[in-house]
């Protein structure tokens, strides 16, 4: 067993926490330091899932949780079969934090709060005798021969035999990287709102479907699921996903793009119009508006009817042929225009990071810089919303420790 080994966590997050644990358990000999430049420690677990505490995602086969990553899901692959969502369940409640799954997979502490959490880890990292160290500026991190020199900004220096970075999306860490031989993938927001100022339907805020295919054109990029009409434009599910498979094009696209949005995405321009002319020929006297056969929530079935063009009072005999083909388009195939972009509540996840052809996914160690390892947010990887981020941040932090 080694003696006297000295590591250094660099980041007091959920990879920074879960790094220092598991080195600690794994060399239980070892002199473990974790290092936090802000007065608090892991704040963004205290205000993820509105102060719940998305800890994962209830999704326990790695190829198929591999197909939430947007970014480094192929590279995660061996790491999953190594630490996956289960064993995220299992470490909690073996320290007393059972978890709990939700209708949509998202699983939380049962207690419903993010303090569970957060005094899970500070209360085994305190059991274990890691140095905890809050308001730590770094100047630098450089190799010395076979250890690593850390310059504080008050010119003291420490040695470490190794240095773990869980610095998320911060700019220093990538800076850190750089110097230590890294190459950065530039960094884009992930995650986000569309807003967009002219569309008719803002109104309609607060409005939800369960379903739509969401699309942005001129591209490959589209998501089904649920969708959230909001005062500034669209959100929900579908559309954070679409953002997160979409982060750099949308990025290159200064975010002002076209969305099309299929509000009844298991039928296609054909087949609404078949069904609209079938309404038509059934009950000629009817109105359209009291006629909702595709399902819609009402308010946006009325307000979808005048931004065609119908008032209210429009029988189904006064429909032409044209105008029961716009109908069609315009449930199938509606466009709106995107002008920017709103963070999701306090989630904010950023694509781009350390490269990862220069990771050794076994370890988690540098292929440039040996002794030096990566867990986290830092890397070029991340998730959809659902606590995929965290489970990247704990299957990382279990294997860069324990290596």
């Amino acid at each position: 067993m080694v003696s006297d080994f000295s590591i250094l966590v660099v980041g007091g997050g959920a990879a920074g926490f879960f790094a220092a644990i598991s080195a600690k358990l794994a060399y239980p000999r070892s002199h473990v330091v974790l290092l936090e430049k802000n007065a608090s420690l892991l704040s963004k677990v205290r205000v993820s899932g509105g102060g719940r505490c998305n800890v994962t995602h209830a999704c326990f086969d790695p190829l198929t949780l591999i197909k939430n990553y947007p970014r480094g899901g192929k590279e995660l692959l061996g790491p999953f079969h190594r630490f996956q969502p289960k064993d995220t369940c299992n470490w909690f409640e073996k320290r007393g934090v059972p978890l709990k799954a939700e209708e949509d997979g998202r699983m939380f502490p049962v207690s419903n709060t993010s303090a569970s959490i957060i005094d899970c880890l500070v209360n085994e990292a305190k059991r274990l005798n890691i140095s905890i160290l809050t308001q730590q500026k770094i100047e630098s991190i450089s190799k010395a021969k076979d250890n690593f020199c850390i310059q504080f900004k008050k010119s003291e220096t420490l040695y470490f035999d190794r240095v773990i970075l869980t610095t998320g999306s911060s700019s220093q860490g990538y800076q850190w990287s750089k110097s230590l031989g890294h190459s950065i993938q530039p960094q884009v927001p992930s995650l986000f709102t569309f807003n967009s100022p002219t569309s008719p339907l803002k109104e309609l805020s607060g409005i939800s479907f369960n379903e739509v295919k969401a699309h942005i054109k001129k591209s490959s990029f589209e998501q089904i699921g649920p969708l959230l009409i909001t005062h500034f434009g669209f959100s929900g599910p579908a559309i954070l996903k679409l953002s997160a498979w979409a982060a750099k094009l949308l990025h290159e696209k200064n975010y002002s793009f076209e969305l099309e949005v299929n509000w009844v995405p298991h039928l296609s321009f054909d087949q609404s119009a078949i069904k609209l002319t079938k309404l038509k020929d059934t009950f000629p006297n009817k109105r359209l508006v009291s006629e909702n056969l595709f399902h819609l929530p009402k308010n946006f079935w009325k307000t979808f009817l005048k931004i065609q063009g119908h008032h209210e009072e429009k029988r189904l005999n006064d429909f032409s042929k044209h105008d029961i083909k716009e109908l069609a388009k315009g449930l199938t195939s509606a466009s709106y225009q995107i002008e920017g972009k709103t963070t999701h509540k306090e989630e904010f996840v950023t694509c781009g990071g350390v490269s990862l052809k220069e990771i050794n996914f076994k370890t988690m160690e540098s292929k440039i810089c040996p002794g030096l390892f990566f867990a986290g947010e830092i890397l070029d990887i991340d998730g959809i919303t659902g606590g995929f981020n965290f489970q990247n941040a704990w299957t990382t932090g279990y294997i860069s420790g324990q290596a």
